[in-house]
């Protein structure tokens, strides 16, 4: 979509020209040779010209050789999964603060933060609709260098957040199988899980769709069931309780934003949408509903109809409502629809995670064998090194993977922020298959309340998780020179997909990043 600038030291493949004849009986043959090619070679992208973005034709997605891609009803439900997989792990925020700022919380947070963020992402994500998702998108904004600390923060920020999925899934079945508790039998529960959800991500896109979409019914109906059974015990004056005097400000937050974050992460698997410019917006539309549904309904019938005991109200405390409504058959199949749900949102972050890798390897920010492809079309590379990462961190405890992994998060999306509104102003006559109303001014003022969230998030952060946060962003400012001197050196290969263009207008962005 962007012309080669022939500044940049990028390294990219070479094309295969016609050969010019010297004999001048040739020389018309050959020019019109020339200009059939750069014709057809613009065909598939559009060119920064003089500032403004000129479509001439589609980008061919880099994977043209899978036919099978995701449609609008899995997309949905991968998005529900990459974001919320339902109230699994809500509970904490009537722990932190009460009923009424947990109802208030899942209405009014989605307007300030889940909506400009799928809004963003719909008119980034048909914008570039390629694998390397947001890595792109500030790139181009800002830079090379840049983007790979987005893709480091944010693949980083994803893996920590996987390594949530197994602790969650073992959380509620402790309560009936006691024993995965602690100890050796959750270690080999986690391991097992993590082992199998990983090998669905390896067997395909089209896969990993449709499971999606029948975890999702399976894991939601339960609420559902509980919902209609609860009617003759709700008692609305419950919502109602609140003591701001009694508020863990941290853990609500905290929680509010990691179960309402995640929207952009479906733009790295944009290359593998059945015509993207059309399917991402509106399965990102439909996902919004269905997010926040799937949030605000069970917090109103489980705050409306039990009597509200903050201190019981952790991750898990569902299934015990489910027992007090429905019985002990209720309790199961609602563990059970936490079990699948969990099993969603891993598979569902883990392609997110590893499809970035193989988007940035195909961009030639890592070496070239992050971007080679299973027989089924998925990135086995990525997939084994995502793996890795969650199993190195399911240790930790629920909170301090929600904190830690929302550190980094809220460093990414200021970057993302900062690249929508740079390429608003800088190359407003871009293609834009889907573009929020408003004109630039209307685009910063959608991000401000965002960002003012975003520094609130990280003003209540812990001085551990900071700490291990900016350790982490750290290894990610080094680690981008150290790349860039191995392709120098020629230590490892690295190399810039044919089906994609070039980073362009480096030129107006350098002094951003220099």
């Amino acid at each position: 979509m962007i012309a080669v600038d022939p500044s940049s030291s990028r390294p990219t493949e070479q094309h295969a020209y016609p050969q010019v004849s010297d004999t001048p009986q040739n020389h018309n043959q050959d020019q019109e040779k020339l200009r059939t090619v750069a014709a057809n070679r613009q065909a598939s992208m559009g060119e920064f010209t003089e500032g403004e973005y000129v479509t001439v034709g589609e980008l061919p997605s880099p994977r043209a050789n899978h036919s099978r891609k995701v449609s609008v009803l899995p997309l949905v439900f991968l998005i529900f999964y990459e974001v919320s997989g339902g109230p699994f792990g809500v509970e904490d925020t009537v722990n932190a603060a009460g009923p009424l700022l947990a109802l208030l919380g899942f209405l009014l947070f989605p307007l300030i933060w889940s909506v400009p963020e799928a809004l963003i992402t719909a008119e980034m994500g048909t914008m570039f609709p390629e694998n390397s998702g947001y890595v792109v998108w500030v790139s181009s904004a800002l830079g090379p260098y840049w983007g790979f600390q987005q893709g480091w923060m944010k693949w980083l920020s994803g893996v920590i957040d996987n390594a949530l999925y197994p602790v969650l899934f073992l959380d509620y079945l402790k309560s009936g199988i006691p024993a995965l508790g602690s100890g050796l039998p959750r270690v080999v529960a986690t391991w097992g899980l993590t082992i199998v959800l990983t090998y669905l991500n390896y067997r395909g896109m089209t896969i990993v769709g449709w499971v999606a979409v029948c975890l999702g019914v399976f894991s939601l109906l339960p609420f559902v069931v509980m919902g209609l059974l609860a009617i003759p015990d709700i008692e609305p004056s419950r919502w109602a309780v609140t003591n701001l005097n009694d508020i863990n400000w941290n853990l609500y937050l905290n929680t509010l934003f990691w179960n309402l974050n995640y929207w952009d992460s479906i733009s790295t698997l944009a290359g593998e949408v059945e015509n993207p410019k059309k399917t991402l917006p509106r399965a990102l539309f439909y996902a919004v509903i269905l997010v926040v549904l799937g949030y605000f309904f069970p917090l109103l019938i489980g705050t409306g109809a039990v009597a509200v005991d903050r201190q019981l109200w952790t991750d898990g405390y569902f299934s015990d409502i489910a027992l007090i409504i429905g019985g002990a058959w209720l309790r199961w199949w609602l563990q059970a629809a936490a079990a699948m749900s969990n099993m969603g949102m891993f598979v569902a972050e883990m392609s997110s995670d590893a499809f970035q890798l193989l988007g940035m390897a195909e961009r030639g920010m890592l070496p070239e064998f992050f971007g080679k492809r299973s027989r089924h079309g998925t990135p086995l590379i990525g997939i084994l090194f995502s793996a890795s990462g969650v199993i190195l961190l399911s240790w930790l405890s629920f909170q301090e993977i929600v904190a830690a992994e929302n550190f980094l998060y809220c460093f990414g999306m200021i970057l993302e922020f900062i690249a929508f509104i740079l390429l608003r102003i800088k190359h407003p006559n871009a293609s834009r298959p889907y573009k929020i109303p408003g004109g630039t001014a209307g685009a910063i003022l959608m991000c401000i309340p965002p960002t003012i969230l975003i520094c609130v998030v990280l003003f209540f952060s812990s001085v551990k998780v900071m700490v291990i946060s900016l350790i982490a962003m750290a290894i990610g400012l080094v680690m981008q020179p150290c790349l860039k001197y191995m392709e120098k050196k020629r230590w490892m290969k690295f190399s810039h997909s044919s089906d994609l263009p070039a980073f362009g207008n480096q030129e107006d962005t350098r002094s951003l990043v220099n």
